[in-house]
């Protein structure tokens, strides 16, 4: 018989979906049904999603306030952002009923901020369920937890009843054991398809990208794909053009909350012909927008991991970030770690300068950044790929749980 797992996520599939889920999917696509059966308690927000179905080897369950055909945008509106609130309640009382037909063995909450309450408590109400938390987050543990204070007990339950927790990095490993989690946290980063983003495009292809961007052949082209909230730090790369030539321009894809201010800081800074805020971007077709690019940054102010980096090296771009939180396990600067074979190019958290500084460095050194791009794909391929990912959930996380 299958062990049966239920899967506390805010959202899942086919809608409203960010790394978290994806890395759900990813993993539970890879394992053999024969012997886990997963479940998923998430958020319905669209009316019109069924409230159960299957999606992949998952059973969705789904719950909560729903509007129709609501965008990401709508979820940080009335009355949708109501249910990531709601869900710290209705996901336990949701979750015992399911557990009162489908006897999970094991529940597993992905991220601690989004669902580690509801799982906690599940944990405390049915001690024989192997539980198994993921921290994912980005933001800074200290921001969390100053945000979850308002659930007292059960915010620090997440990390204290479970069984096992798994880190996407060895900065959020630190931080679990700061929540007082007795064991030793289990490090399984993210990854992502190294298959996809390694694909190669014709010259014509990717011409007719730049084409679409309204740009010269000389130009040099900063992207990034990024929520675009504060941690994010879009707003450093926009004050950084003030110091590159005017041949120098940036594109960004993604949506959030800070878009308005962003638009606003680029007018105020005289850049509107050298910033593009392309919103959304699709899985499909970021491979080939990337590589019509020239630099991938995003200097973060706070990251559990990132998989937009790892993405970038597979698409063979230069990097530049910070090494903020689960950043610096990956992103090596031939400057700041002299022992190590550099994969990137590194900046400190709030430096504009630097990050101008940075940029000419690239564009006036080809021969190391041909070298630096070629250890970073080659380190992609090799550590973050979601076929090797997956195998190591299971060897590492589900088999011994199980097994305990």
């Amino acid at each position: 018989m299958p062990k049966k797992i239920l899967i506390f996520s805010l959202a899942y599939y086919p809608k409203h979906i960010g790394g978290a889920e994806v890395a759900i999917k990813e993993i539970t696509d890879r394992l053999d049904p024969a012997r886990y059966e997963f479940h998923v308690l998430c958020n319905r927000y669209d009316a019109m999603l069924p409230s159960e179905e299957q999606v992949g080897n998952v059973f969705v369950h789904r719950i909560g306030i729903t509007t129709n055909n609501p965008s990401m945008g709508d979820l940080r509106k009335w009355p949708l952002h109501l249910n990531k609130i709601i869900y710290q309640w209705q996901a336990f009382r949701e979750a015992k009923r399911l557990h009162s037909t489908h006897h999970f063995d094991g529940v597993w909450a992905m991220m601690a901020h989004a669902t580690g309450v509801p799982a906690g408590r599940f944990k405390r109400a049915f001690p024989e369920v192997r539980y198994l938390l993921t921290l994912q987050e980005g933001d800074p543990p200290a921001y969390i937890e100053k945000k979850m204070r308002v659930f007292g007990s059960w915010f620090r339950d997440a990390f204290t009843q479970a069984d096992c927790i798994q880190v996407i990095s060895n900065f959020l490993g630190l931080w679990a054991k700061g929540m007082g989690y007795g064991g030793e946290p289990l490090l399984v980063p993210n990854a992502v398809d190294t298959a996809h983003f390694t694909q190669t495009y014709s010259k014509e292809v990717l011409q007719a990208v730049r084409d679409e961007f309204k740009v010269a052949a000389t130009d040099t082209l900063l992207v990034t794909t990024s929520r675009l909230v504060p941690k994010n730090a879009v707003d450093d790369v926009i004050e950084a053009l003030v110091h590159l030539p005017d041949s120098v321009k940036f594109i960004v894809f993604g949506t959030g909350p800070e878009e308005a201010r962003l638009q606003a800081l680029v007018a105020a800074r005289g850049l509107t012909d050298r910033v593009q805020l392309r919103g959304q971007i699709g899985h499909a077709e970021m491979p080939k927008y990337l590589k019509a690019c020239d630099i991938f940054i995003r200097p973060s102010r706070s990251e559990g991991m990132g998989n937009s980096f790892v993405e970038a090296m597979a698409a063979e771009l230069p990097v530049i970030a910070t090494q903020e939180g689960g950043i610096a396990d990956f992103l090596f600067d031939a400057k700041r770690n002299p022992t190590l074979s550099a994969t990137g190019f590194a900046v400190d958290a709030n430096s504009p300068q630097q990050i101008a500084t940075v940029v000419t460095h690239i564009m006036n050194s080809p021969v190391e950044v041909q070298a630096t791009v070629a250890r970073a794909k080659a380190m992609a391929i090799a550590t973050y790929d979601w076929d090797l990912i997956a195998n190591q959930m299971d060897v590492k996380v589900f088999t011994p749980l199980f097994q305990s």
